[in-house]
């Protein structure tokens, strides 16, 4: 039996509204927002919150002395389609030497690290 249940994953950030409505273009979903906090409600009913976090420093990708934490992976029918989307929506890739393989790494605008992959 369980002891617990996931309630949300939450990324520190220097301005919460805005990441938010980054991952809410790339994922769906809506944004309720309450300050320092704010809540991404996806569909399918998870959530991905956002913390105002001062002095915030984003990780390095890659990075073999330090880990990053957490990145997420993004599933995705098309890989070309979906980095046309979140490059205009301001990601920013991290590797590029690679594209055959079922995985690319980018950064959001606060610096996290995400994959969209092939799904």
């Amino acid at each position: 039996m369980a002891v617990a249940e996931l309630g949300a994953v939450v990324l520190d950030c220097p301005d919460p509204r805005a990441l938010a409505g980054f991952y809410a273009e790339v994922l769906g979903g809506s944004v309720e927002d309450q300050g320092d906090w704010v809540d991404l409600s996806l569909p399918g009913g998870r959530t991905l919150s956002f913390q105002a976090a001062p002095g915030f420093v984003p990780p390095k990708w890659p990075d073999p002395e330090h880990s990053q934490q957490i990145h997420l992976d993004l599933d995705v029918p098309d890989l070309d389609a979906a980095e046309q989307a979140v490059l205009a929506l301001g990601a920013t890739p991290l590797e590029t030497e690679d594209r055959t393989r079922t995985f690319r790494v980018y950064a959001d605008p606060a610096g996290h690290p995400f994959c969209l992959c092939a799904g």
